[in-house]
């Protein structure tokens, strides 16, 4: 399941479980840059629940992306990752690192309530 919400102004919901394929990564992708359209300096808070590695074919639609991808990154200054998969926090955490101009900070599940406060912050 990948569900994403518009949350105001210059924010935007994702939730996510599952495995995605091909056909789900590209539905997936048109959804985040629609809903993300018009958003300057925004916020995302990113739910993860039970996490599957994404098949070679959804990798391949992601990699096909990347020019509409680096666009929509550059539309948030602040991302929160809400996960209890411990590897899925860090490996967020790293990918905010490389990414110049966007911060990220994971949380466990249970910390969702300091998730959007520091989104917020």
């Amino acid at each position: 399941m990948f569900k994403v919400m518009r949350n105001g102004e210059n924010r935007i919901d994702v939730e996510f479980s599952g495995k995605l394929d091909s056909a789900a990564m590209r539905d997936a992708l048109d959804e985040l840059y629609r809903q993300s359209a018009g958003i300057e300096h925004g916020l995302m808070l990113y739910r993860i629940g039970d996490f599957a590695l994404p098949t070679l074919g959804a990798l391949a639609v992601e990699l096909s992306h990347i020019p509409q991808l680096l666009r929509f990154v550059r539309r948030f200054k602040r991302m929160a990752v809400v996960a209890d998969t411990a590897w899925v926090r860090t490996a967020s955490e790293l990918e905010g690192a490389l990414i110049p101009g966007l911060q990220i900070k994971a949380f466990e599940w249970a910390e969702e309530a300091q998730a959007e406060a520091w989104l917020q912050g």
